[in-house]
């Protein structure tokens, strides 16, 4: 084995020149950068384009957003009225996820449907008042609204009871018998 190697290494010819002269300087000179080839890049003028930009965009966020009229800006009482029944609607909300079951999830789910529906008509409402100009029918109507929201969530929270109620004396029953 070692006569095999010893054949290789005499019969290859490795190239074992050496460079010329200054090699070492020219290869460095071509790794530094030109001067000629940099081109100094001014972040001045972006700084500039970007504040016009943000100048702009501010401005067209401030102009062009929608100043819809809310049931609470009609009065101070439709505030009143609005906040209350907001209130109402969320407390009840509450007391319907809080007694969430598998017995009652398809009930709840109608509900929460309904509810969907009538926001949607809610939506529709608020943009009919913008268009008219405080309408006495449309306020009305978004008060009915909100008067449906609640009768809809107080008839869920019954049908809980009932349900719940069934369900406590079915398993009352079941230990007695």
């Amino acid at each position: 084995m070692k006569d095999q190697l010893d054949n290789y290494f005499k019969n290859t010819d490795f190239d074992v020149d050496v460079p010329r002269f200054g090699h070492l300087d020219r290869f460095e000179e071509k790794l530094k950068p030109s001067k000629k080839n940099v081109k100094k890049f001014s972040y001045k003028w972006m700084g500039v384009a970007a504040s016009i930009i943000l100048v702009f965009g501010f401005y067209l966020g401030a102009n062009l957003t929608d100043k819809q009229i809310l049931l609470a800006d009609v009065s101070p009482e439709m505030a009143e009225t609005e906040t209350f029944f907001v209130t109402t609607i969320k407390q009840e909300l509450v007391k319907i996820e809080n007694n969430r079951s598998p017995k009652t999830e398809r009930i709840i789910e109608d509900a929460l449907n309904q509810l969907e529906s009538l926001e949607d008509k809610y939506k529709e409402l608020v943009k009919a008042l913008n268009s008219t100009n405080n309408d006495r029918r449309i306020i009305y109507a978004m008060i009915s609204n909100y008067q449906s929201r609640v009768e809809i969530l107080q008839d869920v929270i019954k049908q809980i009871d009932t349900i719940n109620n069934l369900n406590t004396n079915n398993s009352n029953d079941e230990i007695y018998i």
